[in-house]
C-alpha cells in the first residue's frame, strides 16, 4: 500500500496510457484483416486511340494517337520534330510556339485531335542547316540567342508577328484599332512578350526582327 500510495497518476497520464494500450491491441488485428481481405487495386482505364491527319512542314501525316496527346507531344514524340521545345508545359514561356494555319499558338495547350486537316509549321519547316530562312540568319547575325533553347519558338513567333502587322492586327500598345500598326520596338516587344528568353537576349531579338522586317527577307 505504501508503494501504491507513492504512485501519482494524473488524469491526463491515465488517458494517454489507455490510448497507447488500445492502439497496440488494435494494430495487429487490423493488419490481419488487411492481409485476409486486401482491397483490389483499381484498373487503369485503357487509352482511347483516334486517328488524325494534318500537313506538317509540307508533308501529309496520318497518325494514330491517344486522344489526350497534345500537339507538342505529337510533334516531339510521334514525329521526332524536337526543334519545338517543351518549356513550362503551361503556355507561359512560348518555347513550344508553332504556326497552325498561319497563326502562332502554344503547342502545349492544344490537343492534336483539335487540328484535323490543319497546316502546321515548326522550326524544321522554317529553314534547315545550309538553307536557313532570312529570319534565322538575322537571329544569328544579331546574336538573338544564347543557350538557344527558346530560339525555335522565338523565330516562329517573330515570323507570325510580321504577318500580324502586315494584316493590320492591333496589339495592346497600338495607337489605333483601325489604322495599320507601325513596326516599332515597342510594338515588337509587346507582341513578343509571350516568348520568354531566360538568357535575356531581348534587345538582340528585336534588332533581328527589325532587320528582317525592313530588309528583303520580309518577303521570303
Amino acid at each position: 500500500m505504501d508503494q501504491l500510495s507513492d504512485l501519482k497518476l494524473s488524469r491526463r497520464d491515465l488517458l494517454i496510457a489507455s490510448a497507447v494500450t488500445a492502439t497496440a491491441s488494435a494494430v495487429p488485428s487490423l493488419a490481419v484483416a488487411a492481409a485476409a481481405d486486401p482491397a483490389p487495386a483499381p484498373a487503369a482505364p485503357a487509352p482511347v486511340i483516334a486517328g488524325v491527319t494534318m500537313r506538317i512542314n509540307g508533308k501529309q501525316q496520318q497518325l494514330q494517337v491517344d486522344t489526350r496527346t497534345t500537339l507538342l507531344d505529337l510533334l516531339r514524340e510521334n514525329l521526332q520534330l524536337t526543334g519545338t521545345k517543351k518549356g513550362c508545359d503551361h503556355g507561359q514561356c512560348g518555347a513550344c510556339t508553332v504556326m497552325v494555319d498561319g497563326r502562332r499558338i502554344n503547342a502545349c495547350l492544344t490537343l492534336a485531335l483539335m487540328h484535323e486537316g490543319a497546316e502546321v509549321t515548326t522550326i524544321e519547316g522554317v529553314g534547315a542547316p545550309g538553307k536557313l530562312h532570312a529570319m534565322q540568319q538575322a537571329f544569328i547575325k544579331h546574336d538573338g540567342y544564347q543557350c538557344g533553347y527558346c530560339t525555335p519558338g522565338q523565330i516562329c513567333s517573330a515570323l507570325a508577328v510580321i504577318e500580324e502587322i502586315k494584316q493590320g492586327l492591333p496589339s495592346h500598345v497600338s495607337a489605333s484599332l483601325t489604322e495599320k500598326p507601325l513596326l516599332t520596338p515597342t510594338e515588337l516587344r509587346e507582341r513578343m512578350s509571350g516568348n520568354i528568353c531566360r538568357c535575356g537576349a531581348y534587345s538582340n531579338i528585336i534588332d533581328a526582327i527589325t532587320e528582317y522586317a525592313n530588309g528583303a527577307g520580309a518577303s521570303a
